[in-house]
């Protein structure tokens, strides 16, 4: 019983060892990946890339920036900074100098969005990026604004960001019903909501029959609409989308 106790001891230890040394090799194996990301500011992408390649490690310029600190084409920044442990194959991210500024921001405000970006491009500067706004009495498609603003200084970045009129899209309704309502109520209720009212015709009467007696021959004038006369049909119906701008045809009595 004894030597049995004595083997099982022996086995515990001998698996214990095992996985002590089996952590030890696994702990050894994923820090022999690891490497320290290098000093790349003050390089040049070409030099970066040589530094960082050596280490298993890759790098990618993201960002241009002016500065009248760096010389033109040395890296700014990056990340992760320098002294940092990663695992290889891992991606630095720079940002590269293009020196003092040495380009004029153009005034593009007034031009047609297009006209604008071709204004830009031609000086060396990109399109950041365009927002819309509605603007009354103002055309479409016209830049009310830039950022950064015409002859500006001491930017960062050559970029410029503009914002241009939209097409303003006309006011919609839904046709409320006007069966059973007067003419001139309608028209009011309708040019205040700015739609115009179209053609209007009178309904005609209902012929009577062969057994009811005739009335007397009326004048040959058609009737005319007025303010009075009662709606009967519509179109648009009622419940149906309009614009602004857009004509109500009616059929009174």
């Amino acid at each position: 019983m004894r030597q049995f106790f004595r083997i099982v001891l022996m086995a515990l230890v001998l698996l214990t060892v095992a996985l002590v040394s089996a952590l030890t090799a696994m702990r050894f194996a994923i820090h022999g990946r690891e490497v320290v990301i290098p000093k790349l500011t003050d390089a040049t992408p070409l030099e970066a890339e040589r530094a960082a390649g050596f280490l298993g490690l890759g790098v990618v310029v993201e960002r241009q920036y002016y500065s009248s600190d760096v010389p033109e084409g040395k890296i700014i920044s990056q990340v992760p900074p320098p002294g940092t442990r990663v695992r290889r194959g891992w991606t630095i991210r720079v940002a590269q100098s293009l020196g003092p500024q040495r380009v004029t921001i153009p005034d593009v405000t007034g031009e047609t969005e297009r006209v604008a970006e071709l204004n830009i491009r031609r000086r060396g500067l990109d399109l950041s990026s365009t927002a819309q706004i509605s603007l009354l009495d103002t055309s479409p498609d016209q830049v009310v604004s830039q950022s950064p603003p015409a002859n500006a200084s001491g930017i960062l970045v050559p970029k410029i960001s503009l914002l241009v009129t939209d097409n303003p899209q006309p006011n919609q309704f839904l046709m409320p019903n006007f069966v059973g309502s007067p003419l001139g109520s309608a028209t009011v209720a309708l040019q205040e909501a700015g739609i115009k009212v179209g053609k209007v015709t009178v309904a005609s009467p209902t012929p009577p029959s062969s057994a009811e007696p005739q009335p007397p021959a009326q004048s040959s004038l058609a009737p005319q609409p007025g303010a009075a006369s009662l709606i009967v049909a519509q179109n648009p119906a009622a419940g149906q989308k309009v614009t602004a701008g857009s004509a109500v045809t009616f059929e009174v009595r």
